[in-house]
């Protein structure tokens, strides 16, 4: 109950200090109430969302995640807003401070300079307000293909021009526009890959949240199959459950849908794939990463039927178990598909020249292409959403590489 009276206070206080803000900028009332009733019906809904209108066993339900999602781009505004006012009290205060007891005048005042600073605060204020409602509304299915090519001495020659399409972090549980998805499966097809590979995180929490898509991802199409690995949301740990015996009958059932829809779900275990005399090794490792998410990943295991000369792809969700893990490995792994970071779902990428998130300070590798020791990982962007209902900057990615033997010459 303290944390919520604290909360609230900050969230009304920071309310109050731009609404003077508004008040030097614009002199009509409709501006201010507008204003204040916006602020306060996002913040009834949070809280009513988060206490009387919990649904047991739906953590990130939709309400949920768009109560939380109009809280963020209110607190966004107001806190920009007010970092600007702030700093602007402060000088006036050292200012009025100077003058009151050196200035030739006691008197003091900056009302055009408050005026001017306002409308900046106010006009930067509205630039990632509008940028995250758009990434609620336009950004979350703004699905793009990116493409690599990726080249390597020891491909088998059969694989020359091998096309994989991955996809990642699913996040069923946060759909809710039947026909853009229905438009990103029909782009996955499109692509018309030899394979192809999903790395974790079909759920929010529960195998049921899958059931209205699971028609639709059925028709998910690969010449050589489709095959996939666990993340750390598909366990069911984000959940209260009544007791185990449920919570492993979920994850069973989970199992279950993802062999239904025609997924070859690899549980530390390996496949080969073969195109006449020359195959691939195909790993896949259930989620092991960092800090306190599940480690339930077994490379050793996953590789026991496979040769330490074999080209190797590994499936693992999650980038940091191939940062601590996979690199420094006995077996050399050519290729590593992850998943897992959603590049936080906010960023700004410009192609050739930036490329940032803030989720950079979590995950030294948390979106593309990487290489180190010779050994390269993709790191997907991922397919859904999760908590913020949107994506700005870091749209939702479907993944095409294309494995080339590199020429001798």
């Amino acid at each position: 109950m303290l944390r919520w009276i604290i909360f609230i206070l900050i969230y009304l206080g920071l309310g109050v200090y731009v609404l003077q803000a508004l008040k030097t900028v614009s002199r009509f009332p409709w501006v201010f109430f507008t204003y204040i009733a916006i602020s306060l019906l996002v913040l009834g809904n949070f809280i009513y969302q988060f206490t009387l209108g919990e649904e047991m066993g739906r953590v990130l339900s939709r309400p949920k995640s768009y109560a939380f999602g109009f809280l963020l781009t209110m607190m966004v505004f107001k806190v920009i807003a007010v970092i600007f006012l702030f700093s602007e009290d402060i000088f006036r205060f050292l200012s009025a401070t100077y003058y009151r007891f050196w200035g030739e005048t006691k008197e003091f005042s900056l009302p055009e300079r408050r005026k001017f600073l306002s409308f900046i605060a106010m006009g930067i204020a509205a630039i990632p307000f509008g940028g995250l409602l758009y990434g609620m509304y336009k950004g979350k299915y703004n699905f793009k293909v990116l493409k690599y090519n990726l080249e390597y001495d020891d491909l088998p020659d059969a694989f020359d021009g091998y096309k994989i399409t991955q996809i990642s972090d699913v996040h069923s549980g946060s759909f809710d526009n039947r026909e853009k998805i229905e438009y990103a499966i029909d782009l996955i097809n499109k692509q018309k890959s030899d394979v192809l590979l999903f790395t974790g995180d079909m759920v929010n929490n529960k195998a049921e949240e899958m059931y209205p898509w699971k028609d639709l991802f059925a028709t998910l199409e690969a010449k050589d199959g489709k095959f996939s690995v666990l993340g750390n949301h598909d366990y069911g740990d984000y959940v209260s459950w009544e007791t185990d015996e449920l919570k492993e009958a979920n994850l069973e059932e989970l199992k279950t849908l993802q062999k239904e829809i025609g997924f070859d779900l690899l549980l530390n275990e390996s496949r080969y794939l073969t195109k006449g005399d020359d195959k691939i090794a195909l790993v896949g490792v259930e989620n092991w990463g960092k800090g306190g998410f599940k480690k339930a990943g077994d490379l050793g295991k996953a590789a026991a039927e496979i040769n330490k000369d074999d080209f190797k792809i590994l499936m693992s969700h999650d980038p940091s178990h191939w940062e601590q893990k996979v690199i420094n490995d006995p077996y050399h792994y050519h290729l590593t598909l992850s998943g897992h970071t959603h590049g936080m779902q906010f960023g700004i990428e410009i192609p050739g020249w930036i490329k940032w998130s803030p989720v950079k300070w979590r995950y030294t590798y948390w979106a593309g292409i990487y290489k180190e020791m010779g050994q390269f990982i993709n790191v997907n962007r991922g397919f859904g959403f999760l908590g913020y209902p949107g994506r700005v900057g870091i749209w939702p990615e479907i993944t095409v590489i294309t494995l080339k033997k590199k020429s001798l010459t």
